[in-house]
């Protein structure tokens, strides 16, 4: 077994100076940067160090740094401090044309000054020296390298960058290794190494077990900054699948129930795993006040809402009357934005549910509480309403198929269906649906009438009832 190799190395002076001019035209373009609409207007490091030495003919910096930003668009709005976001750089005298791709910029000033900066995840060698940092346990200034103890590394993997990830950058080991790199962090214990490690030990085989994960310590809090897991060969996720099946105007029923079934498997584990609570009336009012208060922003930002907010604000209601009634639930650590695409089928036909980061928009304590099961249920529903809309040619009732084949294949696996419990249920879809009508007028206008589909389906339940 390896030991731990240990080297305190930190960035140059003037680093971020060298870099901040080409940061604040490149960061604000990467799919993964949440401050969009905002101009940055400077940058704090966090903390750099060298992984691989500027004079050699790639140099590395692993760099965390936090974006400034106007809380408005509107020029005057005062500057708040951002995010922080995980930046690997690499460093060469110039690119190869295989590359070009991952330019950040040619510097001109402070200690890189004569060199091109550039996104070192695109690169072989920046990424083979996190891979060999995770097998042997490296600890490299604030950086920490872990792996688990029951689990090899082998050398020799080559990397590859996938490039179809949205909020973050993974990069594939051979065929064996996934290494999944947070971009924006915070610090505290992130969902997305916590509950595969508790779902691990289990023994949940929905979950790819974490192989190994890199944190940074740093100011007595520690900040997870990636997990490397096993690669799922050959899999396709959910979405596409979903997507493959409606092109070809396919029955996608059987694909719904196995994943419902898989969904109930990993919340049975979890509930085993961690402890659950149950929900009265105190803390059912405080979830619907939530509910409440984004459907009224909701409202106030997207006029479309308007003729439908009586109706949508009639599933929140119901359930503060059902929980004033004593109804109670049971809640507990859930996957937290489960959707189609959260899921991998591997060519044997078994589900693997992935990506347990949450929300990464909501604050960290936020994603780890504990909820109701039928949070995960809501966001897979509305998932498949979302994939029937995306067909080029429309499959009637084929969403309506897949809802109840999923309810139908959770109650198998987890002995509860969750359409015996339509109050919560509703609420919860409705939540999710507000969510979206807010996301796609914001970001992709195109699509607002999906969400917009459900809420008058949704808002119509109060008129039925």
């Amino acid at each position: 077994m390896s030991e731990a190799v240990t080297r305190t190395v930190t960035g140059p002076p003037g680093l971020l100076a060298s870099l901040d001019p080409l940061l604040r035209e490149w960061l604000p373009r990467q799919r993964w940067f949440a401050g969009k609409g905002r101009p940055v207007t400077g940058f704090s490091l966090v903390a750099a160090t060298e992984l691989l030495p500027p004079d050699a003919r790639v140099g590395l910096y692993h760099v965390l740094v936090r974006a400034h930003q106007p809380l408005v668009p509107a020029p005057g709005s005062p500057e708040q401090p951002g995010d922080c976001y995980q930046l690997l750089i690499g460093v060469r005298e110039a690119l190869p044309p295989r590359l070009a791709p991952a330019l950040i910029g040619h510097v001109t000033q402070g200690p890189l000054a004569g060199r091109t900066a550039y996104d070192a995840l695109y690169d072989t060698r920046p990424a083979e020296v996190l891979l060999e940092a995770l097998r042997t346990r490296a600890r490299i200034g604030g950086l920490r390298f872990e792996r688990s103890r029951d689990q090899e590394i082998r050398t020799g993997l080559v990397p590859r960058l996938m490039t179809a990830e949205q909020s973050n950058s993974s990069v594939v080991y051979g065929d064996t290794f996934i290494l999944k790199l947070l971009r924006r962090i915070v610090p505290g214990i992130n969902p997305d190494l916590e509950l595969p490690l508790a779902l691990a030990r289990e023994g949940c085989p929905r979950v790819p077990a974490p192989t190994a994960w890199m944190t940074a310590d740093l100011a007595g809090r520690s900040w997870v900054l990636g997990v490397l897991q096993p690669y799922v060969q050959g899999a396709t996720d959910g979405w596409e699948l979903a997507l493959r099946e409606l092109a070809k105007g396919q029955d996608f029923a059987a694909e719904a129930r196995a994943l419902g079934r898989a969904t109930a498997e990993v919340h049975t584990a979890l509930a085993r795993a961690l402890p659950t609570v149950t929900l009265g009336h105190g803390q059912m009012r405080q979830l619907v006040d939530g509910m409440t208060e984004r459907l009224a922003e909701a409202v106030r930002a997207v006029p479309a809402l308007r003729p439908y907010a009586r109706g949508l604000r009639s599933a929140f209601t119901a359930l503060d009357d059902l929980a004033a009634e004593g109804g109670t639930w049971t809640a507990q650590r859930v996957h937290g934005d489960l959707h189609l695409g959260q899921c991998l089928r591997s060519p044997s036909g078994h589900w693997s549910l992935i990506d347990f980061e949450g929300e990464p928009a909501k604050p960290l304590a936020e994603r780890r509480l504990p909820q109701p099961v039928v949070r995960d249920v809501a966001g897979m529903l509305r998932s498949f309403d979302y994939a029937a809309h995306s067909a080029g040619s429309p499959v009637p009732g084929w969403a309506t198929s897949c809802r109840a084949a999923y309810c139908t294949g959770y109650a198998e696996a987890g002995g509860h269906d969750p359409r015996t419990d339509p109050v919560l249920l509703r609420a919860y879809e409705t939540d999710k649906a507000v969510y979206e009508v807010v996301y796609e007028a914001r970001h992709r206008p195109e699509w607002l009438p999906v969400p917009l589909s459900a809420v008058r389906r949704l808002a119509a339940a109060d008129e039925a009832a």
